[in-house]
């Protein structure tokens, strides 16, 4: 049995995946860009790769390591903002060499981690299912993500699947939640539609649970894309409410119509993108959808197919992420 190949080990899930694994007696290779997070993992002990994936990937660095038998794909430039050329070689061109590495190395299964940001709309979108159409894409991250989807499957030779996990949140996020927080403290957050929006989101626990279960699929799941969540949609107000609340961070609401606010945020976008050193705007449409709209994804085919379920409520999920080691 050969190697675990997991890219992205410098980040939240990749750093997360490796400890995991080796916590249940596997030795995986950790590869990521940036130098002194490699040398921090190498400290650990880990065998570490550094290596850019938008660049071509020489399999000569991994012939240390032994035979490679499965690659977990976690590596992305994941925003809400930037620009395309950023988004299409982190996600695209990366994944794009990626394959041809695991051609390299004899790769028998892929597991790509997508997102369901490919299936997003300004709309309401409930159980949401894998084989559903999709739409165009709200921004560059969606399109390059789905568009790394396809490149996956159609290399049916490595046993691909691809995971769509909604709002992967736990201990160590620098993402998700921080946001929230961050956005609570400096000003008031958007109330539109009277508080309509709800979403489901995944404990990392659960997602890594489920990237098990896509590394020991049956050749029946290849080729096969997965919905991962904690399976239970919340108000969006709920959800911030409860995290500033256990950080002692009060949280202003304010009342907004959503048209305005959401034409007003595109203009912003498109400014911010053509006037050098801008930075990110304070919201994209994207990010205020999130806000405003109600979406949920049908995991039924991961139970069905993968025989995965979530484990981790949002209560529980709060309080491992928040060091708190109970339900909050």
């Amino acid at each position: 049995m050969g190697r675990l190949l997991v890219t992205g080990a410098t980040g939240f899930l990749g750093g997360a995946l490796i400890r995991h694994l080796r916590a249940k007696g596997s030795s995986p290779i950790a590869l990521g860009r940036n130098e002194l997070h490699c040398q921090h993992l190498e400290a650990e002990g880990f065998d570490v790769v550094r290596m850019d994936l938008s660049g071509p990937c020489d399999p000569e660095r991994f012939s240390a390591f032994g035979p490679v038998s499965a690659i977990v794909h976690c590596a992305a430039l994941s925003a809400p903002w930037g620009r395309r050329s950023a988004f299409v070689a982190a996600n695209v061109t990366g994944t794009r060499h990626l394959l041809d590495l695991a051609g390299e190395l004899g790769v028998r299964r892929f597991v790509n981690i997508s997102s369901p940001t490919v299936t997003f709309e300004m709309k309401d979108k409930e159980n949401v299912r894998e084989e559903d159409p999709l739409p165009p894409p709200v921004n560059a991250y969606a399109a390059t993500k789905a568009e790394a989807e396809r490149l996956v499957l159609a290399r049916s030779e490595f046993g691909p699947i691809n995971l769509r996990p909604r709002g992967l949140y736990g201990a160590g996020d620098t993402t998700l939640l921080p946001r929230l927080l961050a956005a609570a403290h400096k000003r008031p957050l958007p109330l539109f539609r009277d508080g309509a929006a709800s979403i489901d989101l995944t404990h990392v626990e659960d997602l890594l649970s489920a990237i098990d279960a896509a590394l020991e699929a049956s050749p029946a799941c290849e080729g096969e894309t997965f919905n991962i969540s904690g399976g239970d949609p919340l108000p969006v107000r709920f959800i911030v409410d409860r995290v500033c609340a256990a950080r002692g961070v009060p949280v202003r609401w304010r009342k907004r119509p959503l048209a305005p606010a959401i034409l007003a945020a595109r203009l912003l976008e498109k400014a911010c993108l053509i006037v050098p050193g801008a930075g990110e705007p304070l919201a994209t449409p994207y990010t205020l959808g999130l806000f405003a709209f109600r979406q949920s994804l049908d995991i039924s085919k991961a139970a069905r197919l993968l025989s995965w379920r979530p484990q981790i409520d949002f209560d529980r999920g709060l309080g491992k992420t928040l060091g708190e080691g109970r339900a909050l």
